[in-house]
């Protein structure tokens, strides 16, 4: 685990960005306190194809009514 200032982390941003998606946890710390943890982000699960095939009813197709649609609005 590195540690950098907020200055450095300001500056070196972008690379420091690549080292946590590469799997690196950087504190970003501010005179001396750590302030933030840049760690790489869980990678999402492909999508399957047809999960909700046969669990959607006729009504799901329906027009919504005018207080749905005004709740969309708001």
């Amino acid at each position: 685990m590195r540690s950098v200032n907020l200055h450095e982390a300001k500056t070196h941003l972008s690379e420091l960005v690549g080292s946590a998606a590469a799997g690196e946890e950087i504190i970003i710390a501010k005179s001396g306190i750590a302030m933030a943890r840049l760690v790489p982000l869980e990678k999402p699960e492909p999508r399957q194809p047809g999960l909700a095939k046969g669990k959607l009813t006729d009504a799901f197709f329906e027009p919504l009514s005018i207080e749905e649609l005004d709740a969309w609005t708001q």
